[in-house]
């Protein structure tokens, strides 16, 4: 059930993402968008592939844009 609910956020913040772009997320919303596009594989479909990490480039500098914004808040783990 984990699997279904995890696709349907994907699938709601991805839309968020088709109307209004990276930039219309919040800062949690593109960490969890991050890793749920992550954990997709589209390993079978070259450019679905080559999409996601276009995406993830995206989401990665939308992230790196708020930290300079609003001030550095990288996590240290």
């Amino acid at each position: 059930m984990s699997d279904s609910n995890d696709d349907l956020e994907r699938l709601q913040l991805l839309d968020i993402v088709a109307q209004r772009g990276v930039k219309g997320l919040a800062r949690v919303q593109l960490e969890r968008l991050q890793i749920l596009v992550e954990q997709k594989d589209y390993s079978n479909n070259p450019k679905a592939q080559k999409s996601k990490m276009k995406l993830l480039s995206q989401i990665a500098i939308a992230i790196y844009e708020l930290d300079e914004k609003y001030g550095n808040s990288f996590k240290m783990s």
